[in-house]
């Protein structure tokens, strides 16, 4: 690994476990009777007004990391590494355009589409993120991988005992849908 490889992977590496620490503590506060008063409750209003600015910078965030890696430091992509692209990249592109939606109505109609497409995106995510991060940490396989590309088994690097490119993307997905989640639903327009 190149002493840039190292560096953006070691900053990356720290930024999965601080998101990893988020996603553990936005659970608790999601799950708990806290966030219905006081300080929990302010901060469900905090993720509800943020969660497309937050989510669209994690899914760019992982645009960026993904396309460094493959492009400069020439980590080959697997076949569960493009399912993850997939869904990751069709997330900043919605959430992008979600940022820059003309009116305070057109905003509320459309962010409510976009929450349902990342909770969707994001959900099919997670489960794919276990199951390659589970590969890469040793597990056997249950569908098999490609014959013809790189291993979904193979190992780039693991830093911190744990933290992988695929435990990146898990970590990604687990935020995003975890601040949809903290998002409301639109209510209803009585004018639409």
């Amino acid at each position: 690994m190149t002493p840039l490889v190292q560096a953006v992977t070691n900053i990356l590496s720290v930024g999965t476990i601080v998101g990893d620490f988020l996603v553990l503590f936005l659970f608790f506060v999601l799950l708990s009777p806290a966030s219905e008063s006081g300080w929990g409750k302010k901060l469900a209003a905090f993720f509800d007004r943020y969660a497309i600015v937050f989510s669209f910078l994690i899914a760019a965030g992982g645009v960026v990391g993904s396309l460094f890696y493959s492009e400069y430091a020439h980590f080959a992509p697997c076949e569960l590494c493009w399912i993850q692209r997939a869904l990751l990249y069709a997330q900043a592109l919605i959430l992008f355009f979600a940022l820059f939606a003309r009116t305070e109505r057109h905003r509320k109609r459309f962010n409510e589409i976009v929450r349902k497409f990342c909770l969707a995106l994001s959900g099919v995510g997670v489960p794919v993120g276990i199951y390659h991060e589970y590969l890469q940490l040793g597990g056997g396989t249950i569908v098999p991988c490609s014959a013809t590309g790189p291993s979904c088994q193979f190992v780039y690097f693991i830093q911190f005992g744990y933290v992988t490119i695929p435990m990146m993307s898990l970590t990604a997905f687990a935020l995003i849908l975890l601040f949809m989640l903290f998002k409301k639903p639109a209510e209803k327009d009585p004018a639409a």
